[in-house]
């Protein structure tokens, strides 16, 4: 029995062959960058007042104080979804009083927004809350489309991966991909909210498999060198690629309908990647088609310019290939140690999950350019990336992710304290805190994976992955919070954020400890002293090829 690793080793790691696989399945996750957070522009709320018909008989005075002011983050702004009763301030226009002088507008009669609402068009011409009035009494919709969206993507995670067993990678692959940018370009002719949000379900159905079979297809075919390489800074900083061109996508088509159009062009383009891309020879020779998966490395080998040996799979030699054991959820809660150590899992992932996706929905409501705030919500994370891939090679995992969210969490915490007119220490402090929690949050995949024992660790990985979809949901009514006072999203993310590094302290440290087996083996859950590797686990062990990921 021969490893699969051992009988491609002939290949080498890092040929041509190699390099255009890296690539390409790099290059198409792009479109799931801005295909992930399209939703900050195509729901974006404009600023907006209640409709004065040019029908109603108002002198110009009474025109301009037709709509009361409130206070808001310290100022007086006209109401948004109120107005003085149109036929009371009509009356007092014929009579030819004036508003402030001969009539006392606090004591007058408000209504709502009967004739429709007005909305700027200084950065957006049209998004769907201009065009379905998602305002006042209907603004819950707009957090809800953003959750429907991951709601998708949580459905998306379940079936995913079971699809790409059944009919293969490179199928699901691209049926995914096709699912993404066609309904992405049905949206485009929605008559309503409702019909909008039912096709955005299924695109983010559609977004989340196309990442995980792109994933799991790449690290299939990829030697063990360029498996971790490709699983951390190829996958994760293409995702950012692809955020970063959804301002550029955005600044220059502000009409709602015509963005989503736009955004299905990079779709349509990666198409021509069926003829690159092969089978993962893996998954055919689970599936007994040993031909197929000959053919394959004959290319790959033919590319690399070396020679491949005549048969390279036998029939009639069974391959040693992973096993896959039987087992169940509730052996993720067996011990009282475990059991533990699930439930601070499910909450780290969850919250860190909150943090990550309520900063970069709301990065277009910070004060300044909605664009280009959304460009360096983007860019920052890849050096966010970056620095998790170089800590988690040489520091304890425990520290270095509860330092981060100490980091995130903290500068988060001090907006509250920064001016209302120092706008640019305030997006500084944003960015700061965002870089911190990217960070915290692609480095959760290998602190779980080395956590938990071979028998549970992908059930425990797949779990607490899933309570990151869970707080993806409920991140943009984080951002909702934003609508009562400026602050109180971050204060909120903050206090989370510092909790949840705290949490973290208490975990068994992973780092240079041989991965459990068994779950007697696992580590016990302590408190802030960290613990010296007992003696006879002294031998250091490779650190573990595992997935970072920012989804």
């Amino acid at each position: 029995m021969r490893d699969y690793d051992e009988v491609t080793s002939f290949l080498g790691d890092w040929g041509p062959f190699q390099r255009l696989i890296f690539f390409l399945l790099s290059a198409s996750i792009i479109p799931n960058g801005f295909n992930g957070m399209s939703v900050v522009f195509l729901a974006a709320t404009p600023e907006h007042r209640c409709r004065v018909p040019d029908t109603a008989n108002l002198s110009r005075a009474w025109r301009n104080h037709s709509v009361p002011l409130r206070l808001q983050d310290g100022r007086e702004v006209p109401h948004s979804c109120r107005r003085y009763r149109l036929a009371a301030i009509a009356n007092f226009s014929a009579l030819g009083l004036e508003p402030g002088r001969d009539v006392d507008l606090e004591q007058l009669e408000q209504e709502g927004c009967v004739d429709g609402w007005e909305f700027s068009q200084d950065i957006y011409l049209s998004t769907i809350v201009t065009e379905w009035s998602l305002v006042c009494e209907d603004d819950w919709k707009t957090p809800l489309t953003s959750s429907l969206f991951f709601v998708g993507v949580l459905l998306g995670s379940f079936v995913s991966g079971q699809l790409s067993d059944r009919f293969g990678r490179k199928s699901i692959l691209f049926t995914t991909m096709a699912v993404q940018t066609g309904f992405s370009f049905l949206q485009i002719f929605s008559i309503n909210w409702e019909m909008f949000t039912i096709l955005f379900v299924i695109v983010g159905m559609g977004q989340i498999s196309n990442y995980v079979v792109a994933f799991i297809l790449g690290t299939e075919i990829l030697g063990k060198s360029v498996r971790i390489l490709f699983s951390t800074l190829g996958v994760c900083t293409f995702f950012a690629v692809g955020y970063m061109l959804l301002p550029l996508f955005a600044y220059f088509i502000r009409d709602w309908r015509m963005l989503l159009l736009a955004l299905t062009v990079p779709g349509v383009l990666c198409i021509p990647l069926w003829w690159f891309i092969p089978e993962s020879p893996r998954w055919l020779i689970s599936q007994r088609r040993f031909r197929e998966a000959e053919s394959i490395i004959q290319k790959a080998a033919k590319m690399n310019n070396i020679a491949a040996p005549t048969v390279i799979f036998d029939p009639m030699e069974e391959l040693k290939l992973p096993s896959q054991q039987k087992v169940f959820i509730l052996d993720l809660f067996r011990t009282r140690n475990i059991a533990t150590i699930t439930i601070m899992s499910l909450l780290l992932w969850m919250l860190t999950s909150v943090g990550y996706f309520a900063l970069s929905l709301n990065a277009p409501n910070l004060h300044g350019d909605a664009y280009l705030n959304c460009f360096l919500s983007a860019l920052i994370e890849v050096p966010a990336y970056i620095v998790a891939w170089l800590l988690l090679r040489t520091l304890p995992r425990r520290y270095i992710i509860a330092g981060v969210l100490f980091l995130g969490g903290g500068v988060l915490l001090l907006i509250q304290l920064v001016p209302a007119d120092y706008n640019l220490l305030s997006i500084g402090l944003v960015m700061l805190g965002k870089f911190g929690i990217t960070s915290a949050f692609s480095m959760l995949y290998v602190f779980t994976a080395e956590l938990y024992p071979t028998l549970v660790r992908n059930m425990a990985v797949g779990v607490t992955s899933m309570a990151s979809r869970v707080g993806s949901i409920i991140a943009p009514y984080f951002v909702y919070l934003g609508a009562y006072d400026r602050v109180l999203p971050y204060i909120v993310m903050g206090s989370l954020t510092v909790f949840i590094g705290i949490i973290t302290l208490f975990f068994p440290e992973s780092f240079g400890m041989t991965l459990p087996e068994t779950l007697e083996q696992m580590q016990k859950v302590k408190g802030f002293r960290f613990r010296k590797k007992p003696r006879d686990s002294v031998e250091k062990e490779e650190n573990p090829k595992v997935l970072v990921t920012s989804f």
